[in-house]
């Protein structure tokens, strides 16, 4: 279902700010599988979601979704293909629009728009139905305004409106981060719901260990713009927060060391 094969990303490139933020990071997701990222600030965990969505060009590598190529695609055209949600509860929606106008943008996303009528009254219907499913109590309040809601309620639609077309690879960009921990909860239980009910590709970007533990079939660990490891099937289910911890610990363990000493130890070792 998605093919990320050998891409490349610097910025500021040949400036002293230059950041290597993509390395040959290659790896594919089957139909239905759930993959959580992980990596420490400055990894290319978002970065590289970034990339699948489409907000800056890759310097190298190619990208291919459901069997299409889409690397040179700008960022809109892949609305038809990919479905996101972002870490702030505030991005993906129209604040000023009402929370039935969103869905009724969402129910077209990758679609030809033009001019009509209002929304018919089959399609409030369906809206409120959907909605309901949610368990917050919006389904009377589709007239408000999405910007007055609570970060929780707002991310829940969100989550609703970046599915609503089952979209062939689901991008979830730490997507409870910015919520508190019951909310959160509330926001990730919903989350795995819609995926297995939909039984969506998901590649979901978190930094909590937990959330990799407990959700989906396999985790990714990057660092430096890398992958470093892939676990999956039994050796996923195995893992333990412990043993994640255990792994950033060997990670930071690695980077004290200079290069120069570290060969010399290879050399008188190995």
């Amino acid at each position: 279902m998605l093919n990320v094969h050998e891409i490349d990303k610097t910025f500021n490139a040949g400036t002293l700010n230059e950041v290597q933020a993509l390395r040959g990071v290659n790896f594919s997701l089957s139909e239905g599988e759930f993959v959580c990222v992980l990596g420490t600030n400055g990894s290319g965990k978002s970065t590289a979601l970034n990339a699948i969505a489409g907000t800056f060009p890759l310097d190298k590598g190619k990208i291919i979704v459901a069997g299409t190529e889409i690397t040179g695609w700008p960022e809109h055209r892949r609305a038809k293909l990919i479905g996101r949600v972002f870490q702030n509860p505030f991005s993906g929606t129209a604040p000023t629009m009402s929370i039935e106008e969103n869905i009724a943008l969402a129910a077209r996303r990758g679609c030809s728009r033009g001019f009509g009528w209002g929304l018919p009254a089959e399609r409030v219907s369906e809206f409120k139905t959907r909605i309901k499913t949610l368990n917050m109590g919006l389904e009377d309040r589709l007239e408000n305004p999405i910007g007055k809601l609570s970060g929780g309620q707002r991310q829940a639609l969100t989550l609703l409106m970046a599915t609503w077309l089952k979209p062939k690879l689901l991008l979830l960009d730490e997507h409870t981060a910015a919520l508190d921990p019951k909310t959160a909860a509330k926001v990730i239980e919903l989350t795995e719901t819609i995926i297995q009910r939909d039984n969506l590709t998901t590649l979901m970007v978190t930094h909590s260990m937990q959330q990799a533990v407990n959700l989906g079939n396999r985790i990714i660990m990057m660092h430096q713009g890398k992958i470093v490891y892939d676990f999956r099937g039994s050796d996923k289910q195995r893992l333990k927060v412990n043993d994640l911890l255990a792994l950033f610990d060997e990670i930071r363990r690695k980077e004290q060391i200079d290069p120069s000493v570290a060969e010399l130890l290879r050399k008188e070792y190995v």
